[in-house]
């Protein structure tokens, strides 16, 4: 059974860093599009970021880019979300999913296009 599990997320102050991991199992890693997405109370969940399965290109959304950066170890099957600069505004539940489809910047945050969820890993940020 095809399993992605979230672990790392915490409460944090402004300005701290967390690392996110999202370890797979009966799932290659390097064979889905990985992503992250987060949910904040009372909005709609939306993508974070994703890596590519093919040349390990790499997408954010505006709000992170230079602040998130995502990774996976192949080895180690682990899709790894480092968020530096924490924010208020980026607290929420965080997800990893996965999916196969052909990733380019248009699509990259369709929710749609991931078949594989985790459970999620929650994130607060305080000011």
């Amino acid at each position: 059974q095809v399993q992605v599990v979230e672990s790392g997320g915490g409460l944090v102050q402004a300005g701290e860093s967390l690392r996110l991991s999202c370890v797979a199992s009966e799932l290659g890693i390097d064979d889905y599009v990985m992503g992250w997405f987060r949910q904040a109370p009372g909005k709609e969940r939306e993508g974070v970021s994703c890596i590519s399965d093919t040349d390990g290109s790499t997408y954010y959304v505006d709000s992170v880019k230079g602040r998130f950066t995502i990774s996976r170890d192949n080895a180690k099957n682990t899709l790894y979300l480092q968020m530096n600069s924490l924010k208020p505004e980026d607290t929420a539940m965080y997800y990893c999913a996965a999916g196969r489809f052909w990733v380019y910047g248009g699509n990259w945050n369709n929710q749609h296009n991931y078949i594989h969820w985790g459970q999620g890993t929650q994130v607060t940020v305080s000011s």
